[in-house]
């Protein structure tokens, strides 16, 4: 069997498994399922701002973006979930492209700081305007699209839907990065003055970078409003930031599929964990030090460390044998 036939195998397998879990849970175990399956498109949009080395807080901020863009398009506008989904990632996008003129002046902690302000002020006015953004109680009355005689109300159709765009997304994504404005990305990250030695503006691609990032998370941001029906400003606080970049960093960043094992394992953990809600910071706390300590990798690191402990060649006895 070749690479590339185990591949394809391996990816059969993976979309059955994938289109026959919904029918294996439970209705709550359902929901988590439509929401993991948003975070993974959350995380991996995430990743390739990293790809140039900067790290920002606004990220979560840039999915409500999206969340109050539907929302508005639809309760304004009546606009279906097939338009308010481009549109809230075309609004994330526009809004980052405006940011980065001030943003990337700075660099490193300086831009994380900087984000992290950025994505307050914008929350802020969420809470502040009532009108239109419905102040600190949000808005509700979202509905899920209409395709002929599918309920979108249940989640095994909107899993399916989610499924749909989620993976569209990611091959996006993956096809971004895999092409020569990933491979510059890359450069920007590892070796900037380089880069800029050889002509590329680093500036424009950190900048594209942080855009096409925003612009994926904030369909992510769409999905989740047009499932929940509601949005409010908390949804997309600090807290959620935090296990954003958690869920990066344990499952690792420097493969496509890191950021993904990061955010399912650490879900159905936190799923483990449900009935010890005040010391689940804490364990958080604790993983994240754990991981940083032992696997700075991430998880993704677990397959190359298991190949490497296995190829070990066995030291030859160099004794003078017995005779």
């Amino acid at each position: 069997m070749t690479g590339k036939t185990g591949k394809i195998i391996s990816g059969l397998v993976l979309l059955a498994a994938l289109l026959l879990l919904p029918h294996l849970l439970q209705y709550h175990h359902q929901d988590l399922l439509i929401f993991l399956t948003i975070n993974v498109l959350v995380v991996a949009s995430y990743r390739i701002v990293t790809l140039t080395g900067e790290w920002s807080l606004i990220h979560a901020v840039m999915m409500g973006v999206g969340g109050y863009t539907a929302t508005l398009a639809f309760k304004q506008f009546e606009l279906g979930m097939w338009f308010t989904l481009p549109l809230a990632g075309i609004v994330a996008a526009a809004i980052a492209a405006l940011l980065c003129f001030p943003l990337f002046r700075m660099t490193q902690f300086y831009f994380l700081i900087g984000s992290f302000a950025a994505g307050e002020a914008i929350r802020l006015c969420w809470i502040q305007f009532v009108n239109p953004f419905g102040g600190t109680g949000g808005l509700s009355g979202v509905e899920p699209p209409l395709i002929g005689n599918i309920d979108f109300l249940e989640p095994v159709p909107y899993y399916y839907l989610t499924l749909v765009v989620v993976g569209m997304c990611l091959f996006i994504l993956h096809r971004i990065e895999k092409s020569r404005i990933g491979l510059i990305l890359h450069s920007v990250h590892w070796n900037s003055p380089l880069a800029e030695s050889v002509g590329v503006d680093t500036w424009r691609y950190r900048a594209l970078a942080f855009i096409i990032g925003s612009f994926f998370v904030g369909v992510a941001g769409g999905l989740k409003v047009h499932y929940l029906g509601t949005i409010t400003p908390n949804q997309f606080g600090v807290g959620f930031m935090v296990f954003i970049l958690i869920w990066v960093i344990v499952g690792g960043y420097n493969r496509f599929y890191g950021p993904v094992i990061g955010v399912v394992v650490l879900t159905l953990f936190d799923e483990s964990i449900r009935s010890l809600e005040e010391l689940r910071p804490a364990i958080y706390g604790a993983v994240l030090i754990a991981s940083i300590l032992f696997l700075p990798q991430g998880l993704e690191s677990i397959p190359t460390r298991i190949r490497r402990l296995f190829s070990r060649k066995p030291e030859n006895d160099s004794s003078p044998s017995n005779k």
